[in-house]
């Protein structure tokens, strides 16, 4: 048993020995990992994905010289884009679809309608067409608003664009009853 133990020793401390004969300065420590991170870099053929993007790696997106012969109407798909700002960068904001946040706005029109704040409320709906454009519910609303605010020919817009949006909704009978009311002049 007392043998194990010493050749134990033995082996361990000649391991502790060759270990602190490694250690190295830190200068060719730092050059060490240089060299493994190439290494690693040039094993790795997704290196490149792994690097952050700058002006310097753009990826062109302009279309193909044939596009538009290829693909006729497709202008259409992209009409309501903004032009570039001009200040020379090429960011576009665009409000995102967010069914929710244009659900809130609903909410917080009807509570204005109610209140018989038709201006506030009609803000609120026409922020909700921004976050879900052709929402029948928010649609139906801009148009009771600006009836309510004697914009008439708005008005008749909207209910039009209702009966567009859903023909046989819930609300078809009260908007063609609106449409009517507003064709006589009331």
């Amino acid at each position: 048993m007392m043998a194990l133990f010493a050749a134990l020793f033995l082996l361990s401390s000649s391991t502790a020995a060759q270990d602190s004969g490694k250690a190295a300065s830190p200068d060719q420590a730092g050059q060490d990992s240089a060299q493994k991170a190439d290494s690693n870099k040039a094993a790795s053929p997704d290196a490149d994905a792994q690097e952050s993007s700058s002006r310097d790696t753009r990826i062109d997106t302009t279309p193909p010289k044939d596009d538009a012969k290829n693909h006729p109407n497709s202008a259409g798909a992209v009409s309501d884009l903004a032009p570039p700002p001009s200040d020379g960068s090429d960011v576009q904001e665009f409000h995102p679809w967010n069914p929710y946040r244009a659900n809130k706005d609903i909410q917080v029109g009807d509570f204005y309608f109610k209140r018989r704040n038709y201006k506030g409320a009609l803000e609120r709906y026409k922020d909700a067409l921004e976050y879900k454009p052709n929402d029948a519910v928010a649609t139906f609303r801009v148009g009771e608003c600006q009836k309510k605010l004697g914009n008439k020919e708005e008005a008749r817009k909207y209910f039009e664009m209702y009966l567009k949006i859903l023909p046989e909704g819930p609300l078809a009978k009260d908007a063609q009853a609106q449409l009517a009311k507003l064709g006589k002049g009331e």
